[in-house]
């Protein structure tokens, strides 16, 4: 089953084509990463995914829903976890927790924020208000909220970025863990982390969809070495 599918999906800002008729089936449970140079059109393709726009041409079907008409339902079934680290600098991690719980409803939310914290590991840091915490605390923090809802569906967008090493392998074991279980659309600029933890990858460059695969189907395509190299290949047209 597909978990996320669209059609000629287009999104034009006056002349601009920022998406050009992406066709696109994410399965359910995958780890699927999105990626592309700055200005390939992934923002605006995850942007019309998670109902925060709306296309100019196509359609978007998520859990068999269509998302012009259905787009109150879809958002009860996904999240996001922006670039930006989203939560509430002068609250405490619990308190975080707890918030988004009641903007949410939670019903079980003790249970669910108690799961969080397991998760996460953030029994040290529970107290601690969230401005003075690490970038990397942020953003478990960040991502653990966007999973109070217990989406079906999870945008990560660059959720290691500007993190130490360490911090970033923390982060890759706990989406890991989550593969499977949710289906998860990932940005990232590094390689290393979506050929890690990508089930499969797309590369988007000038607003298109060029290609598709994982990251070996796609090193052996390119005839390269690494994946890097595969991605430049294939995101310049063989121009580097």
């Amino acid at each position: 089953m597909y978990s996320i599918e669209t059609k000629n999906l287009t999104k034009k800002y006056k002349d601009k084509i920022a998406v050009n008729h992406m066709n696109l089936q994410i399965k359910e449970g995958e780890l699927f990463a999105l990626l592309g140079v700055n200005g390939a059109g992934k923002t605006t393709t995850i942007k019309m995914l998670s109902g925060l726009i709306l296309p100019t041409e196509g359609s978007i079907t998520i859990e068999n829903m269509n998302m012009k008409k259905d787009t109150l339902k879809i958002k009860e079934i996904l999240n996001v976890s922006p670039q930006e680290t989203a939560i509430a600098p002068n609250l405490s991690v619990k308190e975080n927790l707890e918030f988004m719980a009641g903007v949410y409803q939670i019903k079980n939310k003790d249970n669910k924020i108690k799961e969080l914290i397991k998760l996460f590991k953030l029994e040290e840091v529970l107290n601690k208000k969230a401005k003075t915490l690490s970038g990397g605390w942020q953003r478990k923090v960040s991502i653990a909220i966007s999973l109070i809802n217990d989406p079906k569906i999870l945008f990560l967008d660059e959720p290691t970025l500007g993190l130490d090493v360490i911090a970033r392998k923390e982060l890759w074991k706990i989406i890991s863990s989550l593969k499977g279980k949710i289906t998860i659309i990932l940005t990232t600029h590094y390689m290393e982390e979506a050929e890690s933890l990508s089930d499969r990858i797309g590369i988007m460059a000038n607003g298109n969809l060029i290609d598709i695969g994982t990251s070996k189907e796609l090193i052996k395509k390119t005839k390269t070495k690494s994946f890097e190299d595969a991605f430049i290949q294939i995101a310049t047209g063989g121009e580097l």
